[in-house]
């Protein structure tokens, strides 16, 4: 067995978000194959400056002349934040934002007055069974009982008392050239293509702290702790779950799934489950793209990076009896990190697409709405509103049982955005944003109701396993790859972070919901629901036009003076402090605006409305996922995925987190890690 080998150019991703090495290995190279999203429905008017000239955003508004002047060679440091840039407002977490980090630093910085470190890292036993992490003897059976890979989505879900908790963690994809030395052995690659199933799906692990506020660590054999890998047991949940679409040769009842893949994103439920995006699965399967949903979904007759194809007849397209296994991967995966021995579920319910994640919020009539977005040039913006309601007890046995299956029945929607509206048909009970003004509005369009499909030629097993033909049926609006969207906790306004989409303007039209043509940078868009969380009418603005204010293309920071603003790029992961603030992560800053990838505060009211703040910056090469924010304890936690990804075995580009020490002397690698971040 052969593993193909990465001979992608950076100039073959010049325009794309990513290094090449990710884009090969997290995306099978999404944006270098034929766009998947070919379907001709409707995109509005592309009048992009009629809303947004409105509100002076292609114009840029405040003086902006005024540049940080920061050269590529510039490193951060703890000690360094942007000149003239007073500290964050007074709150729990009060920092002078950071400068930002040129690409080809390997450090991992944080503002004055505040520590870091590796909570976890790849390859840490969470199970005393386990063996201590060598680069040099990894096995399946130790990854299996270690911490896994490319760690994505995270959350502590504290005890009663703070002191306690269990950390919930996604482990997406894996980077073999930095893993592993070269080695043309077929014992090895087949060994290192088991490593690669037990180092990916998710990880469930105790910790515990000596006071609130300080650090935590990982409790070895904590009794919540759990591994779940590519071989786990899932359960299909919902109207799809036993479709003859579902069925294999190992499952012909189309309802018990192994494995899990391309976790990405995902959400903490209000009843205490933990929901994870199943993302790029397309990539782990060699499949022809000989059906249109197939060719919908990017599936290729081609060696993936990962080998299972070669010797595991699921991954192999054409091996008879597993045509539909591909069919099982792309949804929203539930958990129960507080039960050991709970069937993780499926929810076929909420759809099968590239889900960068879900997050939950309890309507006004207590039904529950999940927000998700679908990560692909050109796809779509999605809601699911659960049938029954939710009830907080969360105390009471059988109200966590109802609440466990909020999420298998419900219905599913998509969004169809138009342009500028007149204020006068603004109506409606949702709450304004602060400045009065809208770019447009919306509508959520049903692509089921009551359990029944209820876009034309479908049935309704058909709708929630190709969910995308379904959406392209019904008109929905072509986004710049909807990556996190998340509704506010005390407002309900949603956020959805628009990484970018360079083929926009190209292979899709401009429009107001997605203004920039060539888009690098990315967008942050702000969702108003004008009849509750369940409605179907909605209306939008633009929050953010990311990018560098002194460099480049147009940027609009909610009309903050962009000269006073950290410059970001590639909005990825966000999240919300109690105090209501919206942070964002980043992903691909190093391949736009040559900086490290960093977590940043946006305030979303009053005079600081749009001022963008840099509070972090990872190391090089690496990608900010998770965050965690927990300003009334003055912390901060984020996962670092893929430091070093442009590296080698033999000469690594980052040394993450231990940066060349180890305690027995050995060789180091970069490893993905939590980090902590709290106030010293």
């Amino acid at each position: 067995m052969a593993l193909p080998e990465l001979r992608l150019s950076v100039v073959d991703h010049a325009k794309g978000k990513r290094s090449p090495v990710t884009c090969r290995l997290k995306c099978a190279d999404a944006c270098l194959g034929p766009e998947c999203n070919t379907s001709a429905n409707p995109e509005f008017r592309a009048l992009a400056s009629t809303a947004l000239s409105r509100r002076s955003v292609l114009g840029l508004g405040a003086a902006g002349a005024i540049a940080i002047g920061l050269g590529d060679a510039l490193r951060a440091t703890s000690a360094q934040a942007i000149p003239g840039v007073a500290s964050a407002a007074a709150s729990g977490l009060p920092f002078a934002p950071i400068a930002p980090v040129a690409s080809t630093v390997d450090e991992f910085t944080v503002p004055t007055g505040y520590r870091w470190q590796a909570l976890v890292r790849w390859g840490d036993p969470i199970f005393s069974d386990a063996p201590v992490f060598d680069l040099a003897n990894q096995t399946p059976a130790a990854q299996a009982r270690q911490f896994g890979y490319n760690n994505d989505y995270l959350d502590v879900i504290a005890d009663e008392g703070g002191l306690t908790g269990v950390l919930v963690a996604n482990h997406e994809y894996v980077n073999p050239g930095i893993m592993f030395p070269p080695t043309g052995d077929p014992a090895e690659l087949r060994t290192r293509s088991e490593i690669f199933k037990m180092a990916q799906g998710m990880a469930v692990v105790e910790v515990e702290r000596d006071a609130v506020g300080g650090p935590w660590r990982i409790v070895v054999d904590g009794r919540r702790n759990r591994r779940l890998t590519v071989e786990s047991e899932f359960e299909l949940t919902g109207p799809a779950a036993g479709s003859d679409l579902l069925t294999t040769a190992a499952d012909p009842t189309g309802r018990i799934v192994r494995g899990t893949l391309g976790n990405c994103a995902g959400g903490t439920t209000p009843w205490g489950t933990v929901l994870s995006g199943e993302e790029n699965f397309n990539g782990y399967f060699s499949a022809p793209a000989d059906t249109p949903a197939r060719a919908r979904y990017g599936f290729r007759q081609s060696a993936t990076s990962t080998g299972w194809e070669t010797w595991d007849p699921r991954f192999d397209g054409t091996a008879a009896g597993y045509a539909n296994e591909a069919n099982r991967f792309g949804y929203i995966v539930e958990i129960d990190p507080q039960d050991t021995a709970s069937t993780p579920v499926k929810h076929t319910a909420m759809g099968r697409f590239k889900h960068e994640g879900a997050n939950v919020h309890v309507a006004e009539d207590g039904r529950v709405v999940a927000y998700m977005g679908d990560d692909e040039r050109g796809d779509y913006l999605y809601k699911f509103v659960s049938k029954h309601r939710f009830n907080p007890n969360r105390a009471d046995a059988a109200a966590r049982k109802q609440n466990l299956r909020l999420l298998s029945e419900g219905d599913l929607f998509v969004a169809r955005f138009s342009g500028n509206s007149p204020a006068a048909e603004i109506t409606g009970t949702g709450a304004l944003p602060t400045d009065g003004a809208f770019d447009g509005s919306g509508e959520w369009v049903a692509l089921t109701r009551n359990g029944r499909s209820v876009v034309p030629g479908m049935a309704i097993d058909e709708v929630l396993v190709n969910t995308r033909l379904a959406a392209d049926l019904v008109g929905a609006t072509k986004m710049d790859r909807c990556e996190d969207v998340e509704p506010h906790p005390t407002t309900g306004r949603v956020y959805i972070a628009c990484t970018n989409n360079t083929r926009r303007g190209l292979d899709y039209a401009v429009d107001e919901a997605n203004p920039r043509a060539t888009n690098r940078d990315g967008h942050v868009i702000e969702l108003t629901e004008l009849d509750g969380q369940g409605g179907t009418r909605f209306a939008w603005s633009i929050l953010l036009l990311c990018g560098d204010p002194a460099g480049i293309g147009q940027t609009y920071f909610a009309g903050y003076p962009k000269e006073l603003v950290s410059p970001i790029s590639c909005p990825d992961n966000v999240a919300f402090d109690s105090e209501g603030n919206l942070w964002i992560s980043t992903d691909g800053a190093p391949s736009t605006i040559r900086r490290n990838d960093g977590l940043f505060k946006v305030p979303l009211e009053g005079a600081e409305r749009g001022r963008v703040q840099q509070f972090l910056s990872v190391p090089r090469d690496a990608e900010t996922c998770g965050p965690v924010i927990r300003a009334e304890e003055g912390m901060v936690l984020v996962a670092v995925q893929h430091p070093g990804e442009d590296g080698t075995f033999a000469s690594p580009t980052s040394l993450f987190p231990d940066f060349g020490s180890t305690a027995d002397g050995g060789v180091v690698a970069p490893r993905p890690s939590v980090v902590q971040v709290w106030r010293a």
